[in-house]
């Protein structure tokens, strides 16, 4: 008897009751049909998380940063190792609760399209394109090979139009056009779906007047009729609650209960749907509703294995010994080290030189360990903090002397600041370490030194750090400025003299961070969201229309591009060539640019292809990321490098969201940023373009 036969067996011998049961993300054992209790609630962002002992990745934003989506997989591979291992030991022992799971409710998907926002940090930044590669890696690494067999379920959240603020987010209504809809928030989705991610999670706020979890039009007539979605759909946790409370859109729980289920939103975490017997008794939701969301979820159970023999399993022998293995350390090293994104160098100050021989490490970020953990975080006691990541560089060399003091507060003013800041007299070089924590930028309710929730009302640096530093700065000593955080700082350019963004880099952190100060590594992160100069730059928070934003649509010169970010040696492009000059639909066209590492020291560089089209409307983007491909390249060596793309990557999205390839010329951009004039200010490489006509 196959799963579906199986399915149907046992919806026909539950009663209403019992299916209504299953509908809620706690769902109850129903002993006599052989249906263990179930708990829907996990968490892997960067790690199993909110479940003891895991190894502890860079979040995810920090993943993104890589531009590798062949190692972000080997990231997700080892989490959802790390998530078997721990359910069959919990399994073992009885233990059903939350955070025990095998569905997980990652990857975060949204578009990063406001620095301001708190959640920004779960996202893989501002680039629907950059977005849909590396979610969709992510996914194929928790989820496996096996479409019958899941290693772990994967969601795609949240769906749809959701990027804060955090604050209004249960009663807020997305307003976006069609255009933006289809060519910014939209297609990361769509590739997931592609790619088989076994659920999708609905958002809070209501987006062009729908609910997002009862939205017929994201939930059925996309998701379902469209993009021929076959897994479950949850909401997000009391999010058909705000319904009612909040949106104002039902009048009471079993209207809401029935408006969620109608749509297609099959699981709820919260406690609506046990409303649902009432609803079916008013006639709301037909049991035939109830069974369709009921078979979908079983059938995302059936293929974890939860109702078949371990034998049955092929992922039953994962045992205990990978989490927070010697292996899975490594692989967090290297994200790290893969993702810290050299954003100033002047007159090379990095890496070390041999000559100094003291060193201040000072700041907030310095010696905090919560610098490393981010949002939904696991837990490990192999945390790396900064200090003794430059602790560890000195031991054996007696004629290096390293200090340390963490100078001023991370959340408020100092009250005294004119004795520590004198500590910078005798130092070689200052190596100040300040930005921001995840108590500081977050989700709702969580970030607990946040004034708004979560967010951050301006995305300079705080005041009181920023007043700090400058009175390091100003005492003339050459400085290196590590910053910490989620989402882009706004520091002036004068702070310092080297400039290290390393996000919330995980539990090697430390390591990673000082093996790029002493020049162990090649520092070789991207940036995947723009980095604004200033607050004044960015249109008002509510405002979805991509207009302004992202480097897609602002016209402003920002502090650092999209893609940006240094190396320790130099690379430079030869031109670009295509292989033909007009393109028709249903062809592509393959791109050859030859990359050569024209410095000292053996590194990677990230090849990023941009498509703009010369006669562009008002709306339209003004560049696009269309392929990317990080490479290792030794000193002196060159590598010829084609990417092929599609006519499908030229095409334009009209104001009624359709999709067409829109005749005349085309521009092909190989860079190592989004194609600006910043790039070229900085020391990278000049980029190399050709065009070519679309018919």
């Amino acid at each position: 008897m196959d799963n579906e036969q199986r399915i149907s067996e046992l919806i026909a011998a539950m009663t209403l009751e019992e299916k209504v049961s299953q509908l809620s993300y706690t769902s109850p054992a129903i002993e006599r049909l052989g249906i263990p209790e179930y708990n829907w609630w996990n968490e892997c962002l960067h790690g199993v998380a909110r479940s003891g002992l895991a190894t502890v990745f860079p979040q995810a934003i920090a993943l993104a940063a890589t531009f590798d989506e062949t190692f972000v997989q080997k990231v997700a591979e080892a989490i959802a190792d790390e998530a078997r291992a721990k359910y069959h030991q919990a399994i073992k022992q009885g233990n059903r609760q939350q955070y025990c799971g095998l569905t997980f409710w990652t990857p975060n998907i949204n578009i990063f399209r406001d620095p301001r926002w708190g959640r920004g940090q779960e996202t893989y930044g501002e680039d629907p394109y950059l977005t849909s590669r590396i979610g969709t890696a992510f996914v194929q690494g928790l989820q496996g090979p096996d479409k019958q067999h899941l290693k772990v379920a994967a969601c795609a959240k949240h769906f749809a139009v959701h990027s804060g603020p955090e604050k209004l987010r249960h009663e807020f209504n997305a307003q976006v056009s069609p255009k933006d809809l289809h060519e910014t928030y939209l297609p990361a989705f769509k590739a997931l779906v592609e790619a088989g991610v076994e659920s999708v999670m609905g958002a809070y706020n209501r987006t062009l007047d729908e609910p997002c979890c009862g939205s017929h039009f994201l939930l059925q007539k996309l998701l379902r009729d469209t993009w021929r979605f076959e897994g479950h759909v949850t909401s997000d946790c009391w999010a058909i609650r705000d319904f009612h409370e909040h949106h104002k859109i039902t009048a009471t729980p079993e209207e809401s209960a029935a408006l969620a289920l109608n749509a297609g939103c099959d699981l709820n975490c919260g406690c609506i749907y046990p409303y649902l017997t009432v609803a079916h008794k008013k006639g709301l939701v037909s049991e035939e509703a109830i069974d369709t969301a009921v078979r979908r979820l079983l059938r995302t159970r059936f293929k974890l294995g939860m109702f078949d023999p371990p034998e049955a399993d092929p992922y039953s022998q994962i045992g205990t010994e990978v989490i927070d293995s010697e292996q899975h350390r490594s692989l967090a090293l290297e994200a790290a080290r893969k993702s810290i994104v050299l954003l100033k160098n002047d007159n090379n100050l990095l890496p070390l030189s041999p000559s100094v021989k003291k060193i201040l490490a000072i700041g907030p970020s310095v010696a905090n360990s919560q610098v490393l953990l981010g949002n939904y975080h696991g837990i490990t006691d192999h945390l790396v903090t900064i200090l003794e990541g430059l602790t560890a560089k000195t031991r054996g060399k007696f004629d290096l002397v390293l200090d340390y003091h963490p100078g001023c507060m991370m959340y408020d003013p100092n009250h005294n600041t004119g004795w520590t800041v004198g500590m910078a007299e005798s130092a070689d070089l200052i190596i100040a370490a300040f930005g921001l924590d995840f108590m500081m930028e977050g989700e709702e309710g969580d970030a607990v030194a946040s004034d708004s929730k979560g967010d951050r009302d301006t995305i300079e640096l705080p005041s009181w750090q920023l007043e700090y530093l400058r009175a390091l700065k100003n005492r003339g000593k050459p400085l290196v400025l590590i910053l910490t955080g989620g989402s882009p700082i706004a520091v002036p350019d004068d702070i310092a003299d080297a400039i290290l963004f390393v996000w919330y880099s995980g539990q090697a952190g430390g390591t990673a961070i000082a093996d790029i100060i002493f020049g162990d590594i090649v520092p070789s992160g991207k940036l995947p969201i723009t980095f604004p100069t200033s607050t004044a730059q960015l249109p008002p928070f509510e405002d979805y229309a991509l207009k302004g934003r992202t480097y897609r649509y602002m016209t402003e010169k920002p502090l650092y591009p999209f893609g940006f970010g240094l190396s320790y040696t130099t690379f430079s492009f030869d031109s670009l060539t295509l292989d033909k000059k007009e393109l028709r639909r249903g062809e592509s066209v393959t791109a050859t640019v030859k990359l050569t590492n024209t410095g000292s020291r053996d590194a990677e560089e990230v090849v990023q292809i941009y498509l703009t089209k010369n006669d562009r409307g008002p709306e339209d983007p003004l560049s696009s990321l269309r392929d990317f491909r990080r490479i290792a390249l030794k000193a002196g060596s060159s590598l010829e490098l084609h990417f092929t793309l599609p006519a499908g990557a030229f095409e334009t999205v009209n104001e009624d969201g359709t999709y067409v390839l829109v005749p005349g010329d085309y521009t092909v951009t190989a860079s190592d940023a989004a194609p600006v004039s910043l790039a070229l200010e900085r020391g990278a490489p000049s980029p190399v373009s050709a065009s070519i006509r679309c018919l």
